[in-house]
């Protein structure tokens, strides 16, 4: 795929000129010059499917963010922690970054795994998602991979029928329970939010008394910043689990 290292490669062809506003004029052209090789190049470097290839409707990246523990984080520190692994167009490119990744049931403390459609950042505040929200379901300790596995190939493979609604899924692993969610771009369209969640159930093979949570961005937002500010209190952790019961199935209400 693409190779993140090229931003990173020196351009030594050239001398200094000794006088110094020609050393700036230089410096201004060389900078230019560097710009316009930069942005020819992330044009050459799109991710497309390849020869005989099975394209997907949509291109996707897998992101990846790790944390300690403890008060929530500010978005801009969030940003600064989410590592970006890479980006593919097809089914074959898909299978191959992921069946090099660990499995969300392998995964130890606060981390997360995150597949968005491409140009999409798995934040709240991107502009594909602040007027959105998501789909939460939390599980039990030993279902996040497979549960994760069947919600990535049915958003892969378009099962939700909402058009571009879908923004991406998450998956995160914590230490007594795992969480797996689905964003989408409008949460005040209710036919579209019941027809992701009626999905959900069926893809993950849920039982019709799952708890399932909806949860808007700009509510997540406000109490993040209630937390930072020691405004509002941590919620309680004593909420009923996705069970032993089917794929992912669940305990009941």
């Amino acid at each position: 795929m693409n190779n993140k290292f090229d931003a990173l490669k020196d351009d030594d062809s050239g001398d200094h000129d000794q006088n110094e506003e020609n050393s700036t004029q230089k410096d201004g052209e060389k900078e230019k010059t560097e710009r316009d090789k930069s942005q020819g190049s992330s044009k050459r470097k799109a991710v497309v499917p390849g020869p005989a290839e099975h394209p997907l409707q949509y291109n996707y990246t897998f992101w990846y963010s790790r944390r300690t523990p403890g008060r929530p984080t500010s978005s801009q520190s969030y940003e600064q922690n989410i590592k970006q692994i890479g980006t593919f167009a097809s089914v074959e490119q898909f299978w191959r970054f992921y069946s090099h990744m660990v499995r969300p049931g392998d995964l130890t403390g606060h981390s997360d795994f995150h597949l968005f459609k491409e140009g999409i950042k798995p934040m709240w505040e991107d502009d594909a998602n602040k007027n959105g929200g998501k789909w939460i379901i939390r599980l039990r300790k030993g279902l996040a991979s497979r549960c994760w596995e069947n919600l990535i190939l049915a958003m892969l493979g378009e099962q939700f029928m909402v058009g571009e609604e879908i923004c991406g899924a998450v998956v995160s692993v914590r230490f007594q329970e795992d969480i797996i969610s689905i964003w989408n771009k409008t949460a005040s369209d209710q036919a579209t939010t019941a027809r992701i969640r009626d999905t959900l159930r069926r893809v993950l093979n849920l039982p019709p008394n799952t708890i399932m949570e909806y949860k808007t961005h700009t509510d997540s937002i406000k109490y993040v910043l209630g937390v930072l500010g020691g405004h509002v209190p941590k919620l309680s952790r004593n909420r009923s689990l996705v069970g032993p019961r089917g794929i992912c199935g669940c305990t009941g209400a």
